[in-house]
């Protein structure tokens, strides 16, 4: 925590806050990850208490991975990625909330095997090839910054959807929009009002989540009945991957193929949490933490956690942008906080009441929650590029960041789950072309092409 030389309230990664409090701020962690967590095993056929605790442990593992390595944290939760959900759905093939046989989840693990392994190669060149610097000549700012507001306004119709009842009635629901309201509202003003408060102000998204929840049990969307409803003790069910199935190499192609989605999104995610982490050791006079140096450790850590998902039976993962933005209003990074939410994630998986009480947080609560966090996840990006100076009245850097937003957060929120209809590269993309992924793809492309041919701008600088 902040040191004798600031009164500025934040916790830097290695910072370790007292016992009672980083159960607070982890619990907040694990209220934050959870919707969209479980969603993606809900909607993949995956058991929901086996991601859970498969999650955690990656989580911890790569916590740990990066603690070792470099003696500094690297503040990001892992958890489900939305990315793999309709090359995932094509497989298991099954209605929602019902989990997949084993054997199919057994080939799909195969796949979730082969975008770890992907992204450990990619982390490793990155690491030999100089880090940050090789880098920022592939995913330089523009593309950086513009794939995280992508990411985070392109999930807006998500957290509306769920704020709405629009997948359950598609005219909305009143009551759900009115919880969903309070809970976004209270979430605000208590990031805002209760900001240098002490250890308060650092706890808005739970006790907006606390407000939104209070709110909604007159309008009777918080089901008691299922609180207790689960044993004590419930052991979640492993499973492991299969190499001699039929199936097996075209899993591993349509679904290793989707780390091209999560490669450009992690980057962001790490620049962002660097900017902000730096930001705050600046205001407590300590020193900067340079996360973003650490990208192709980063890369392999976040590929050690999709092999642990694999080896294991849970969702694919990725560093949560939601807890980003939770740890940019909350001015909290530190690793033993989000080590705390990790035990805790396993916890749900294993002790049912906790579990049950969770998942009677209604779905109008997490939208509420979800309008604000994704939206910072935006915010952020457009922070990235202020921050490193993009100068958007370059042509090149328009074209870039326009290209990346249209398709990115145009095909993610107009086509069904997120895939353009481009009917190329079929048997790799069967369902189509994921949106945020081509539009990252997209740009990095183009931007390769003014690496190679300087336009004439630069190459007058140059002479």
């Amino acid at each position: 925590m902040a040191t004798a030389k600031s009164k500025v309230m934040g916790y830097l990664p290695n910072d370790t806050p007292p016992f009672g409090k980083m159960l607070l701020l982890g619990f907040q962690h694990v209220i934050t990850m959870f919707p969209a967590t479980v969603l993606c095993a809900l909607l993949m056929g995956f058991p929901v208490s086996t991601v859970l605790t498969v999650t955690g442990l990656g989580t911890i593992i790569a916590l740990l991975g990066a603690k070792w390595s470099m003696g500094k944290y690297i503040p990001l939760y892992y958890g489900s990625s939305f990315s793999y959900l309709a090359a995932v759905m094509a497989i298991t093939q099954t209605a929602y909330g019902e989990v997949a046989p084993a054997h199919v989840l057994s080939v799909v693990q195969a796949g979730f095997l082969a975008t770890g392994v992907i992204n450990v190669i990619v982390g490793l060149i990155i690491r030999l090839a100089g880090g940050k610097k090789a880098v920022d000549l592939v995913l330089p700012p523009v593309v950086t910054g513009s794939v995280a507001c992508t990411i985070g306004i392109g999930l807006g119709a998500a957290a509306l959807n769920n704020a709405s009842g629009y997948l359950v009635d598609s005219n909305g629901i009143v009551s759900w929009w009115i919880v969903a309201l309070i809970t976004l509202l209270a979430s605000v003003l208590f990031s805002v009002y209760l900001q240098g408060k002490g250890f308060i102000g650092m706890l808005p998204i739970l006790l907006g989540a606390i407000v939104g929840y209070l709110a909604a049990i007159p309008f009777g969307l918080v089901d008691f009945s299922q609180i207790g409803a689960t044993a004590w003790i419930t052991a979640p069910t492993f499973t492991f991957p299969v190499f001699n199935d039929p199936l097996t190499w075209t899993v591993i192609v349509g679904v290793g193929v989707m780390a091209i989605a999560t490669i450009p999104e992690s980057t962001a995610h790490l620049y962002q949490i660097s900017l902000y982490v730096d930001h705050l050791a600046e205001e407590q006079g300590r020193e900067k933490f340079g996360l973003a140096q650490y990208v192709g450790l980063n890369l392999m850590l976040d590929g050690l956690d999709d092999i642990i998902n694999g080896l294991f039976g849970s969702t694919a993962g990725t560093n949560y942008g939601e807890n980003n933005s939770l740890m940019v209003i909350t001015r909290n990074y530190s690793g033993p906080v989000l080590l705390t939410a990790g035990v805790i994630a396993i916890l749900l998986g294993f002790i049912g009441p906790l579990r049950d009480l969770i998942y009677s947080i209604p779905t109008s609560v997490a939208g509420g929650l979800s309008i604000y966090l994704f939206g910072v996840i935006g915010m952020q990006g457009i922070a990235l590029m202020m921050a490193e100076k993009v100068n958007l009245y370059d042509p090149k850097e328009l074209a870039l960041g326009a290209i990346i937003l249209v398709v990115g957060i145009g095909g993610n929120i107009g086509y069904p789950n997120g895939m353009l209809p481009v009917p190329l590269l079929q048997k790799v993309f069967p369902f189509g072309w994921p949106a945020i992924a081509t539009g990252a793809v997209l740009g990095i492309l183009i931007n390769l092409i003014f690496l190679f041919f300087k336009p004439p701008v630069e190459r007058a600088k140059v002479g």
